[in-house]
């Protein structure tokens, strides 16, 4: 969670202690505000126009672990004991685009469990200093398996078309669970 947004915030550096900061092939991801974006728009450079499309993020911190399950069903996960659930949603594993670049994150993490499901989940910014929702990035997420006796074979080939389908019978569901702070009373007064 960055405090401001800017199209390239990372800089390339080699073992020769040499960093480049904005080279052309560099990318990065945002998490997309837009739930229907507009794929005709072109490229867009402007930071006032991108910033519209970029989710807003808060840091929060606890003295409780956080763990995100996933259920490979449309079941919602239930939290294991001594923990209770922050939010329930959908399984995102990454975004891919076009090369070899892409990124995701641990399923443990809170950030694999999105509570709304939309695609594209992603806004790329090109080194080039543009950015756009890019017809050729493809998101994961997780897929609903409820056979787990056979893990990777079932639904190989289905297709799931309409958002009512996907959310009923593709993408599979996720909670947030924190653990539970237990307070412990120490007598420091003895009689």
């Amino acid at each position: 969670c960055l405090e401001q947004f800017q199209t390239v915030p990372m800089m390339q550096c080699s073992g020769g202690g040499v960093c480049n900061h904005g080279v052309r092939t560099d990318k990065s991801f945002w998490l997309s505000s837009d739930q229907t974006p507009d794929f005709a728009v072109k490229p867009e450079s402007n930071l006032d126009n991108i910033i519209q499309y970029i989710s807003k993020c808060n840091v929060c911190t606890g003295s409780s672990k956080i763990v995100a399950r996933h259920s490979f069903t449309s079941d919602l996960p239930v939290c294991p004991d001594g923990f209770h659930a922050l939010w329930h949603g959908y399984s995102y594993l990454m975004v891919t685009s076009s090369g070899s670049s892409g990124g995701g994150q641990t399923l443990s993490s809170a950030g694999s469990c999105l509570e709304e499901f939309y695609i594209p989940t992603f806004v790329e910014c090109l080194g080039r200093g543009t950015c756009s929702f890019y017809i050729n990035n493809i998101d994961y997420w997780l897929a609903q398996n409820p056979d787990t006796t056979q893990p990777g074979m079932w639904g190989m080939g289905n297709v799931y078309s309409g958002l009512d389908n996907i959310l009923d019978q593709g993408v599979a569901r996720c909670t947030v669970c924190a653990a539970d702070v237990r307070m412990k009373h120490v007598n420091y007064f003895k009689n």
